[in-house]
């Protein structure tokens, strides 16, 4: 697992052999990347999975409660069956854009 701060986000890559220790790691730690908007890269990994996407779901539930924003990245998926609860982009652009406009949402009372 890879950590990277730039600005008020946190990238967090997935640098692991599996998906499940990865998940693991990440909500081990959550506590400190609660109170931050979240990226969570998982390009890396190529056989990831939409039902490995609702995986993240209880751990985006909270963070959205917490006001900040959690945006999954990935690759060679079907979006079109995302689930809507899991913010989910191609790429890392797409994620920072998200976020600022979840930003603006949150600074306007949305």
């Amino acid at each position: 697992m890879k950590v990277e701060q730039k600005g008020h986000t946190t990238i967090i890559k997935d640098t692991e052999s599996s998906f499940e220790v990865f998940l693991q790691k990440l909500t081990e730690q959550y506590n400190s990347y609660k109170s931050v908007n979240l990226i969570i890269d998982i390009t890396h990994d190529k056989s990831f999975e939409i039902s490995n996407l609702k995986l993240f779901s209880e751990l985006a539930k909270t963070h959205k409660k917490n006001k900040k924003s959690f945006v999954v990245v990935a690759t060679g998926i079907d979006f079109n069956k995302v689930p809507t609860s899991i913010t989910t982009v191609p790429s890392l652009l797409e994620a920072h854009d998200i976020i600022e406009m979840e930003e603006i949402e949150r600074d306007l009372g949305f």
